[in-house]
């Protein structure tokens, strides 16, 4: 089964996303921030991470760059699940090694397709 970390502060957004997810047969963990984001992933590291952009601790951005000097063995795929919906922020994201990009609020079949846009559906 793949594994998705979600990471958003906020636990409404979580808790949508996980039912998503897990109606996909994705195995769903969460992240309160970038910080914790980054501790799970360098313990076991998921297939996907749905990553907020704004987040107290370590944003989005901040982790995507940590993300890439971390300890992992195989790097995640990651789609920014964010309200920044400025083609500037998109770019930004890309840029910094984001796969793919979904705005909220997102429902099942634009997560469904970015997830197998990325490849893990």
């Amino acid at each position: 089964m793949k594994s998705c970390l979600v990471v958003d502060d906020s636990k409404v957004i979580r808790k949508v996303a996980r039912h998503i997810l897990e109606s996909l047969d994705l195995s769903v963990r969460e992240a309160v921030d970038g910080q914790d984001a980054l501790i799970q992933c360098e313990e076991s590291a998921p297939d996907v991470v749905l990553l907020d952009w704004n987040m107290p601790v370590m944003s989005g951005m901040e982790f995507l760059r940590a993300l890439s000097s971390a300890r992992i063995d195989a790097r995640p795929k990651v789609i920014f699940c964010t309200t920044e919906n400025g083609i500037g922020h998109i770019k930004a994201a890309v840029e910094a090694g984001a796969d793919e990009y979904v705005m909220k609020p997102f429902d099942r079949e634009t997560l469904e397709s970015k997830l197998a846009i990325v490849g893990v559906i």
